[in-house]
C-alpha cells in the first residue's frame, strides 16, 4: 500500500489548509483503484441539540451595586488604623482614629458655657419670682415684672444655644472615629497611621461583593428588544468560559450623544464570590432561548441563493441544501431548521471546497502524524 499527497481536484492553497489532506492508495492484482481524502478532526463539525440565544451583544465593566467611600469628615493626625484590603467588616466596625486635638478643646468651652448659661437663666428665674412678689405687694409696677420675665426668656435662649454648640462640638469629636458605614469587603485601604488628613480625604473603599452590577451600552436600533427584568447572559474577559447570569435593572432614557449606545444596568447575584468588581464582560441580552440543532456558522455555505453544507455520509462527501434559524454572532452557531439531523458529520472551512461525492477519512491528531510519517 502506498500513500501520497494528491489532491487534483483542489487548488494549492486549499492542500495547505486542509489538516492532513493526504490520500491512501490502495493496488492490488484485480484491485479496483480507491482514492480518500483524510480530513483532520478540526476540519469537521457534528450538527448538535444545544441552546441558542439570540439578542442584543452588550459589553461593559462589572462594579458593585452597593459601595461606601469613607472620608475624614474632620481634619488631623492619623492615630489608628484597622482593616486590610480584602477584610470582610460589618457595619459599625471601628476602622481609623484622628487626633481630636483642638476639638476636645471645644467641648471643654462649650461645657463651659452651658454651665455658665444655666446659673444665668437661674439667677433670671429667682429675679423674675422676686420682682413678682413685689409687684403683688405694690412695691414695683408691673413693668419691672415683665423686664424680668424677658430676662429669663434671653436666659433661656442662650442656654439652649450653649447646649446646641456643646452637642455640635461632641459630634465633631465622633466624627474623629471613623467606623464602617455598610457590611462588605475592604476595596481600598488609603489611609496609614501618621497620615495628616484634611475633611474630605479618601480613607477607604468598602463595597458589597455579594451583589454586583454590570453597567453595559447596546446600540440605540436595539432599544426595542430591552425590556426590564430581561435575563442576560455573558462571559468575563480574562476568566473561564463559564457563562454568569444577570437581570436588566434599569435602562438609560438617554442615549451617547456621540457613540449612539444606550447604558442598561444589569443586577448580577454573585454569592460564591466568584466575580470581582472592575472586570470587562461581553453578553447578549437574551431576548430569544431555546434548545434547537445549531451548527458552526463556517460549516454552511451562504453564497449561494440556497445554503448548504457538506456532510459526509457512508464515508463520502454529500452537498445538502439547508434552512435556516436565528444566528448567534456571540458563540458563532445558526440553527438549522431543516435538511439535518443530530448527529450528522459535516465539513467545516477548507474542507468544503472537496467536489461532492469524493471519498474522505477522519483521522485525528494521531492520525495525521501516521500517515505524514509514512
Amino acid at each position: 500500500m502506498n500513500k501520497k499527497i494528491c489532491l487534483p481536484l483542489l487548488p494549492l492553497s486549499t492542500l495547505v489548509l486542509l489538516a492532513g489532506c493526504q490520500t491512501t492508495q490502495s493496488a492490488g492484482p484485480g484491485a479496483p483503484r480507491q482514492e480518500a481524502v483524510i480530513v483532520g478532526k478540526e476540519n469537521t463539525a457534528q450538527a448538535a441539540v444545544e441552546e441558542i440565544l439570540t439578542g442584543p451583544l452588550i459589553s461593559g465593566a462589572l462594579q458593585a451595586e452597593k459601595e461606601a467611600t469613607v472620608r475624614a469628615e474632620v481634619g488631623g493626625a492619623v492615630l489608628e488604623v484597622n482593616g486590610e484590603e480584602g477584610q470582610s467588616v460589618r457595619k459599625g466596625t471601628l476602622l481609623a482614629r484622628i487626633d481630636p486635638g483642638s476639638l476636645n478643646d471645644a467641648v471643654l468651652s462649650a461645657e463651659s458655657a452651658v454651665s455658665s448659661a444655666k446659673n444665668a437663666l437661674e439667677v433670671a428665674v429667682r429675679e423674675e419670682q422676686r420682682t413678682g412678689r413685689l409687684v403683688e405687694a405694690g412695691a414695683l409696677a408691673e413693668r419691672n415684672l415683665e423686664t424680668a420675665r424677658n430676662a429669663v426668656t434671653a436666659a433661656q435662649a442662650q442656654l439652649a444655644d450653649a447646649q446646641a454648640r456643646l452637642m455640635a462640638a461632641r459630634e465633631q469629636v465622633g466624627k474623629a472615629t471613623i467606623r464602617a458605614p455598610i457590611n462588605g469587603v475592604i476595596a481600598q485601604r488609603l489611609a496609614n497611621a501618621g497620615d495628616v488628613v484634611t475633611p474630605g480625604t479618601v480613607l477607604f473603599v468598602i463595597m458589597d461583593p455579594s451583589r454586583l452590577e454590570l453597567q453595559a451600552s447596546v446600540p440605540a436600533q436595539e432599544l426595542p428588544f430591552l425590556r426590564i427584568g430581561t435575563t442576560v447572559d455573558f462571559e468575563v474577559r480574562g476568566a473561564s468560559r463559564e457563562h454568569f447570569l444577570g437581570r436588566i435593572e434599569r435602562i438609560s432614557p438617554v442615549a451617547d450623544p456621540v457613540t449612539r449606545q444606550v447604558s442598561i444596568f444589569v443586577q448580577v447575584p454573585n454569592p460564591g464570590r466568584r466575580l470581582v468588581a472592575g472586570l470587562y464582560a461581553e453578553g447578549r441580552v437574551a431576548t430569544q432561548r431555546r434548545r434547537s440543532l445549531v451548527v458552526p456558522v463556517d460549516a454552511v455555505d451562504t453564497t449561494e441563493l440556497n445554503p448548504w453544507v457538506l456532510k459526509v455520509q457512508d464515508g463520502k462527501t454529500e452537498r445538502v441544501e439547508v434552512r435556516l434559524g436565528v444566528e448567534d454572532r456571540r458563540t458563532e452557531r445558526v440553527e438549522v431548521v431543516s435538511g439535518l439531523s443530530e448527529g450528522d458529520l459535516l465539513l467545516v472551512g477548507a474542507a468544503q471546497q472537496l467536489t461532492p461525492g469524493t471519498p474522505v477519512n477522519i483521522e485525528g491528531e494521531s492520525g495525521r502524524e501516521e500517515a505524514r510519517a509514512e
